[in-house]
């Protein structure tokens, strides 16, 4: 890890509309000044560090932020073992959220702490020593954007391609909060601007980050997340482009047994960007939703005939189902300190053959069916020569099951989760309750049906 944490320093600065609890987290700036905690460049390094410490978080990006996608998402794939009205995860599962859900306002508050830190970071980039300047400033610019990424998927209506976008989005707040008052209340910026806000963010860092930068961010990590984003809009060819990048720069190989891929105390030669929990600190919240008392969890969730159907029989990934406590599980997610797998090449490939397949001739970096070939192959199948893009879709849902996508794969698609189209509100969380009493730059911003 670069650097130590100070803790002097998270508390004072990463603190960001978190309600009444807010104003008491930020009196350390009694004690410590804003000049002492951002004047070297160890400070800011170590700050950078912090924010890392808050991306792992469980509510955010040790696993909560997948689990609700998968949760939002689940209609006949998934069932829940507690139903109960107040339960919070089949709250989120049954499509009927609070406004003063703490599973909510833990997800938004944790994903502005992250922006908080790195927009500070960002603040006193020229402190940091200039040979180190570019992967500071890229690897916190790739956080704010996988933040503001996820934040506008779930709490604003889906981007739609070739219209206007200009329903609410999130506050996009880019500069660094250290004190509460009038000034920095903001109201939500529209999913267009927050878009175009995650394209900046992440071609400025793949323009400073390096090619390959450990467990960190690098350049095609940034380019990475570029080809997920473009697919979300609908814009296939920066897609394929970007994933065709990324396949091509050769640091990244596909595992040989899908079962190598999780379960991993490090991340793997497939992960082009995992977050590795260390527990006890930190835990995996994916375990806590899809694991058995087996490997030390009761997982509130059994896999259902819904999603198994889908599988063709000889699959090798049907192999990491299996049966804990009387109900089927999903094997991707059974420890407290396995890694949480965020982009894995298998993506990329599956991104470009979509890509190209919808675009057509001239393909970029290959055939459509060679590309679903490797991923098919690898689950036990023979080649194809000719492939369909609802073969590639079914690839896609297969291959990256219980991974945080089937939620926003639906809403792209434009089809329905369960019984819900894919723009409904109902398939957008509520901003919290308590954000809307502290922050009056939200008075009468609520999503609809709130």
């Amino acid at each position: 890890m670069k650097g130590n944490i100070f803790l002097s320093i998270m508390l004072i600065i990463t603190v960001f509309f978190a309600g009444c609890e807010s104003f008491i987290d930020i009196q350390p700036l009694q004690s410590v000044s804003e000049e002492t905690a951002l004047s070297t460049d160890a400070n800011v390094k170590s700050l950078l560090q912090g924010a890392y410490s808050l991306f792992n978080n469980p509510e955010v990006y040790g696993g909560g932020i997948l689990s609700n996608a998968e949760l939002l998402g689940g209609d006949g794939e998934i069932d829940l073992l507690n139903k109960e009205p107040n339960y919070e995860p089949y709250q989120i599962f049954s499509k009927n959220i609070p406004a003063s859900s703490s599973v909510i306002l833990s997800q938004w508050v944790g994903s502005y702490r992250i922006i908080n830190a790195v927009n500070n970071v960002l603040e006193a980039i020229n402190v940091v020593k200039e040979s180190d300047r570019g992967w500071v400033k890229g690897e916190a610019l790739f956080l704010r954007a996988l933040t503001y990424f996820d934040l506008v998927r779930f709490f604003a209506l889906p981007y739609e391609a070739g219209q206007m976008n200009n329903q609410p989005g999130v506050p996009l707040v880019l500069k660094p909060v250290r004190l509460i008052n009038q000034e920095v209340f903001q109201g939500r910026a529209t999913v267009e601007t927050v878009y175009n806000q995650i394209i900046t963010d992440l071609s400025d860092a793949a323009g400073i980050l390096p090619d390959y930068n450990g467990i960190y961010p690098g350049q095609i990590t940034a380019i990475a997340l570029l080809a997920r984003v473009y697919l979300q809009m609908g814009e296939f060819e920066g897609a394929r482009q970007a994933a065709d990048y990324v396949i091509s720069s050769g640091l990244y190989r596909l595992e040989t047994d899908y079962q190598n891929i999780f379960n991993r105390l490090t991340p793997g030669s497939e992960d082009i960007f995992a977050v590795k929990i260390n527990y006890p600190e930190e835990y995996n919240a994916l375990a806590m939703t899809f694991s058995s008392s087996d490997y030390g969890f009761f997982g509130f969730t059994e896999i259902l005939e819904g999603h198994l159907k889908h599988y063709s029989p000889g699959d090798k990934r049907l192999d990491l189902f299996y049966s804990g406590d009387g109900v089927i599980r999903c094997g991707k997610w059974k420890y407290a300190d396995g890694c949480v797998n965020l982009l894995r090449l298998a993506e990329m490939y599956l991104i470009r053959a979509e890509c190209n397949i919808r675009l057509g001739v001239p393909y970029v970096g290959a055939d459509p069916a060679d590309d679903f070939n490797v991923i098919h192959m690898r689950a036990g199948f023979p080649p194809v020569s000719v492939v369909t893009l609802d073969e590639i879709l079914l690839e896609r849902r297969l291959e990256l099951a219980f991974e945080g996508n089937r939620i926003h794969d639906l809403r792209r698609l434009r089809e329905y989760a369960g019984t819900f189209p894919y723009n409904s509100p109902r398939l957008v969380f509520p901003i919290p309750a308590r954000e809307l009493e502290v922050n009056p730059g939200l008075t009468g911003q609520q999503n609809p049906g709130y």
